[in-house]
């Protein structure tokens, strides 16, 4: 075994522990064509099982690809990743392979589309169409979807161009709606009303 793949022989372990028990890490000796290293073996491959793999078309891959499909044995769907290994000439030695199991994932997935889709209705509109504190809610995470942001993390510019965007979409209307949204957004309900100042001062 050449001492290029060697050195990756811990990373390969560190990574398998990492994502224990849904990962598969396997180390291919091109020049041997064979499987050299296998932590936590999902493929019933084992040590010095072929590779399959060709050297010509190894050198031709760019050093990292995937994430790519593959059906194990068992049927269960495998997200994997490769990398290729090279000598100090950028000549393919090896292959670090990362199977990872998504199977379970995929069920817990389906679970939590039907736990969280089945059954649900529109609102009765009788319980939410005075409900300002619910639009409020909706305009808010509609805008934070829309741009890309998380309400935790805003900057204060970010928390202006918010208000600024409540009050164009008539977040306001509500008796005690400035303190509610100076909640939401963290801020005074001071500072709510100093940005709304400034907007119509600009306006």
């Amino acid at each position: 075994m050449k001492k290029a793949i060697t050195l990756f022989l811990p990373t390969a372990e560190a990574i398998q522990r990492l994502l224990y028990p849904y990962a598969e890490v396997v180390v291919h000796d091109i020049k041997l064509n064979q499987i050299v290293a296998i932590f936590h073996p999902l493929s019933k491959r084992r040590i010095g099982d072929a590779s399959l793999l060709s050297e010509a078309e190894m050198n031709a891959l760019e050093d990292c690809f995937g994430p790519y499909e593959k059906t194990n044995w068992d049927g269960k769907k495998l997200k994997s990743v490769s990398s290729v290994i090279r000598d100090e000439n950028k000549q393919a030695i090896g292959m670090l392979c990362i199977n990872l199991d998504v199977s379970a994932f995929d069920k817990l997935q389906h679970f939590l589309l039907e736990f969280l889709s089945e059954n649900l209705v529109a609102q009765p509109e009788p319980l939410f169409k005075d409900d300002w504190q619910e639009r409020i809610n909706q305009y808010v995470h509609a805008y934070l979807n829309d741009q890309n942001l998380t309400l935790e993390v805003l900057t204060r510019q970010e928390k202006k161009d918010l208000i600024e965007h409540l009050h164009k979409v008539g977040a306001f209307t509500g008796k005690n709606s400035a303190q509610y949204i100076a909640k939401i957004i963290n801020v005074s309900r001071a500072t709510v009303y100093n940005y709304l100042s400034m907007q119509s001062n600009e306006g």
